[in-house]
């Protein structure tokens, strides 16, 4: 046998028998965060990123199971708990190396949205932080805005809950992601808000426990590009959109 072949078949198969070695299902972790994961008719996790997540563990060959957390709750376990993963997940500055990361998942890009008949004119953070701003605990966005300075951030236990709170005028300007908050306007029955500025464009990835096997991780992302060259995660934001 070639030499070469040899090696790279035995480097190969070392790769496989590592990855199979931490056979053991992934506890994937979520939150309701439509369109991208939420739960679905017959308590069933759905949505863009999570139909991208099942169909990259298909191809990989991993075993695992969804769990839909509240975010807070979701974080720290995927934290502190080995074998746990958390998506959808903005990968920031702040959490670069507290987690493994696989992705890029799916763009999500931060705006500001007011109500519909609102007059206010946003083109910049600064014009912003005049403005009572709602956003919910342990959210990226909301940390983003506190290390901006944004003194009149008012925190809910859910972002659900902004849309009713922006609906009855009981803070002037929602921060979260640009395709939630119509979903979120509407589980609601809110009336549709408006964007009125995009502060940040960011996209969202899975979160590894930092205990992952990095031969894992390789394997995930590199199996995440092909998806993305063979045109499944286009066709799969499609639907969403």
């Amino acid at each position: 046998m070639n030499l070469k072949l040899l090696c790279q078949g035995l480097l190969f198969g070392g790769w496989l028998t590592s990855v199979s070695a931490h056979s053991e299902p992934l506890e994937v972790l979520t939150e309701d965060y439509p369109p991208f994961n939420m739960m679905a008719a017959g308590n069933k996790i759905s949505g863009l990123a999570t139909e991208i997540v099942e169909e990259l563990f298909k191809r990989a060959g991993v075993e695992y199971k969804i769990k839909l957390l509240p975010w807070k709750r979701a974080y720290e376990q995927t934290l502190n708990t080995p074998n746990t993963v958390l998506y959808s997940t903005t990968r920031t500055p702040e959490r670069e190396e507290l987690f493994k990361w696989v992705g890029p998942l799916v763009s999500n890009n931060w705006v500001f949205f007011a109500k519909s008949d609102s007059t206010l004119k946003v083109t910049s953070l600064d014009d912003a932080k005049q403005y009572s701003v709602g956003g919910y605990y342990g959210d990226a966005v909301a940390e983003y805005l506190a290390a901006q300075g944004f003194s009149k951030l008012q925190l809910a236990p859910n972002d659900r809950s902004n849309a009713k709170k922006l609906d009855a005028g009981r803070i002037q300007l929602w921060a979260t992601g640009e395709y939630l908050g119509p979903y979120l306007a509407a589980l609601e029955k809110a009336t549709p808000p408006k964007v009125i500025f995009t502060f940040r464009e960011t996209q969202m990835s899975l979160a590894f426990n930092k205990s992952a096997p990095d031969d894992l991780i390789l394997k995930l992302n590199a199996t995440l590009e092909v998806m993305r060259k063979e045109g499944v995660i286009d066709a799969i934001n499609a639907k969403y959109h």
